[in-house]
C-alpha cells in the first residue's frame, strides 16, 4: 500500500507498542485518511503530517488502547470485587476449622502462592498505563482466579467435613465470578 515515510515511521513506532492487529486496523485508518488529505490538495508530506495530527502522538493512541484494554478492565473489576470473596471464604474457612481438613500442608502453600501470583498479575494488568502487553496480564489473573475458585470448590466438596453456614454464600460467589469471568473471555475469543 503507498504511503509516506512519516507514516511508515509512525505505524513502526506503534507496532512496538501494541499488538499486530491493532497497528494493522490503525494503519487502514490512517492511510484512508492521508488520501482523503490528498485528495483534498496537500501534498504528500503535508497529507502525512495532517493524518498524524488527527490520530495523534504514538504515546496517545498507545495510552488510549492501554486504558481500554479488556485485560486492564477486567484485572480492575477482578481487584475490586477480590476482597468480597476472600472474606466469604476467609469466612467460611475459619467456621469449618479448614486447619482440621486432610489437606496437605503442601497444597495449602502451593494455593496460597497461586493465589499471591493471579494477585500480583491482576495488580500488574490494572496499574498499567502506558504499557499495552502488560495489560494481558488481566486475563491470565483472571484464568488463574477462575482455576484457584475451582479449586476451593473441590476442596470444600472433598475434604470439608460438613458445610457450614458460611460457605452457602461463598460457594455461589466463586460459581457466580468464574461464570462471569468464564463469559467475558468466551466473548473475546468469539471477538
Amino acid at each position: 500500500m503507498a504511503s509516506h515515510q512519516l507514516i511508515d515511521a509512525y505505524l513502526d513506532e506503534l507496532s512496538r507498542r501494541l499488538p499486530a492487529d491493532a497497528v494493522d486496523e490503525l494503519a487502514d485508518g490512517l492511510h484512508e485518511t492521508w488520501r482523503h488529505h490528498l485528495d483534498q490538495g496537500l501534498t504528500s508530506a503535508e497529507a502525512a503530517v495532517a493524518a498524524i495530527a488527527e490520530f495523534g502522538t504514538p504515546t496517545q493512541v498507545n495510552d488510549a488502547f492501554v486504558t481500554h484494554a479488556t485485560g486492564r478492565r477486567a484485572a480492575r473489576l477482578l481487584l475490586a470485587t477480590g476482597p468480597i470473596v476472600g472474606v466469604c471464604w476467609g469466612t467460611s474457612l475459619i467456621a469449618a476449622h479448614a486447619w482440621t481438613w486432610s489437606i496437605p500442608a503442601t497444597a495449602a502453600s502451593l494455593y496460597a502462592t497461586a493465589l499471591l501470583s493471579v494477585v500480583a498479575c491482576l495488580i500488574a494488568a490494572a496499574t498499567s498505563r502506558h504499557d499495552y502487553r502488560r495489560t494481558r496480564l488481566g486475563h491470565i489473573g483472571a484464568a488463574g482466579l477462575v482455576a484457584l475458585d475451582a479449586v476451593m470448590l473441590a476442596a470444600v466438596v472433598l475434604a470439608a467435613p460438613i458445610l457450614v453456614w458460611p460457605m452457602v454464600i461463598a460457594i455461589p460467589v466463586s460459581l457466580v465470578r468464574m461464570g462471569l469471568t468464564l463469559r467475558h473471555a468466551q466473548r473475546l475469543v468469539g471477538a
